[in-house]
């Protein structure tokens, strides 16, 4: 008894203590267990990517198809990121949208853009991350076809896409209806126009909704006459020529004198690309010039059966016979990325960009799409239809490229350009008056360019 007694009153004493100990001690081992818990939490950090582009328009459909299964196969891989995949009207992506988010620094992460002119303020400012390293990382460097548009100072800010030609598209059997050859020359050019018209056709067929296509005819003529050295003069150095000069004055002149005659589709203006096509589908229009993007509508629901093998490609033609007519193109369009990315969403949006650099994809991209690669790759142009292979074949005969003019020259002179063509379809405006303020506008951007260095 003496001993249970003794016993209890230990109990009394220390029991509390012993079962404040265990109450403690498994306190500590159910925090060391979350903790560990939270250390060994291995899921991905959330991610949201933005995207935009432009592939809005009827003949982007086929390429809209293949880049969001790139997208969507990439967000099945990596169920943590999330990519707003979002589409703009090209104009206002480029000339509005995009410039304002680059002067206060709130682009989307990835973005459709341009080359050359266009992306050089925005290497400037810093605003487009530097893919240099990522193209070497992943074996991508001598993969494309050109990256000069994209290179600055040996740097690369963006990464083409597509490449694209612009080529003059005629209907082969109007042409033998009427015992028309297709034009080597400008004034040939000139006599198929008057015969075209002498019989209710309509020479060429011309979108202009989006104000770049006239200015395809603009920089042809002025190539053609004044020769590709002066553009790059312009586009250089402000002081060693100038937009008034004997060559673009006998272009414009020209253009003139077409858009007088009625070589172009009534309300061009007011017309998108779509409308244009079909009546040139649809034997309103004998020709039509414009970029090789544009094929894929010569067939489907609005287009005869069998117009494919009615239309034939050729360059646009030489000033005097004998020369070899050059052609407007390059690796305009591509892709770029916000200098502002960092960490995780940086690693994430270099991942999805080098999925849509593939073999596989660019591949598609000729075949599905109809479009010319950027990258080397191996295709068989008879398997693309027969108006793109006649495109293909004409690129591999004809050595002599230029880049279209609104993608060399400055955002500043290019809104000058565009608009000054737009005038002139409309027949408000003379060649002369056109040069003189677009000479004004060259002027204005060098005052600023040699304001800014100081000088």
């Amino acid at each position: 008894m003496k001993e249970q007694r003794k016993m209890a009153r230990w109990w009394t004493n220390w029991g509390w203590i012993l079962l404040y100990i265990v109450l403690m001690a498994g306190a500590v081992v159910f925090i060391m267990q979350e903790d560990r818990g939270q250390i060994e939490d291995n899921s991905p950090e959330k991610i949201t990517l933005t995207f935009r582009h432009f592939w809005i328009k009827e003949h982007d459909r086929p390429l809209l198809a293949i880049f969001e299964e790139v997208v969507r196969n990439y967000q099945e891989q990596h169920p943590n990121v999330k990519v707003n995949f979002e589409g703009l009207d090209q104009t206002i992506h480029r000339e509005q949208k995009l410039k304002s988010e680059m002067v206060t620094g709130t682009p989307p992460d990835m973005f459709v853009l341009f080359g050359g002119a266009e992306i050089e303020p925005y290497v400037r400012s810093d605003r487009l991350m530097d893919l240099t390293e990522f193209t070497e990382e992943n074996g991508l460097r001598n993969q494309f076809k050109d990256l000069h548009l994209w290179t600055f100072s040996e740097r690369i800010y963006g990464l083409p896409i597509e490449g694209n030609a612009e080529p003059l598209y005629y209907n082969k059997e109007i042409f033998t209806r009427l015992g028309l050859k297709a034009p080597s020359t400008v004034a040939e050019l000139d006599a198929v126009i008057l015969k075209l018209k002498a019989a209710g056709y309509i020479p060429f067929a011309l979108g202009n909704e989006d104000r770049w296509p006239a200015g395809i005819f603009a920089h042809y003529l002025m190539d053609r006459y004044a020769g590709p050295e002066l553009i790059q003069k312009l586009v250089t150095s402000g002081e060693q020529a100038s937009f008034q000069n004997s060559g673009y004055s006998e272009a414009f002149r020209h253009l003139n004198t077409w858009i007088a005659g009625g070589a172009f589709s009534p309300g061009s203006n007011d017309t998108s690309t779509e409308n244009a096509v079909r009546l040139f589908t649809g034997g309103e229009a004998a020709m039509y010039l414009n970029g090789n993007w544009d094929i894929n509508l010569f067939s489907g629901k609005a287009a005869p059966e069998d117009f494919q093998n009615q239309v034939g490609v050729i360059p646009f033609p030489a000033l005097v016979q004998g020369a070899e007519p050059s052609m407007a193109g390059g690796y305009t369009i591509g892709i770029g990325l916000s200098s502002s990315l960092s960490g995780a969403k940086r690693e994430a949006a270099l991942e999805l960009l080098k999925g849509f650099y593939t073999k596989e994809i660019q591949t598609r991209i000729v075949y599905e799409g109809l479009r010319i690669p950027s990258m080397r790759i191996s295709f068989d142009p008879q398997q693309t239809g027969p108006v793109f292979a006649q495109v293909m074949d004409l690129m591999e005969e004809n050595h002599e490229s230029f880049v279209p003019y609104d993608n060399l020259l400055s955002p500043e002179v290019k809104k000058t350009f565009l608009s000054v063509i737009e005038e002139m379809i409309d027949g408000g405006l003379a060649g002369d008056q056109a040069l003189e303020q677009l000479q004004s506008a060259s002027k204005q951007y060098w005052n600023l360019i040699r304001s800014s260095a100081g000088q």
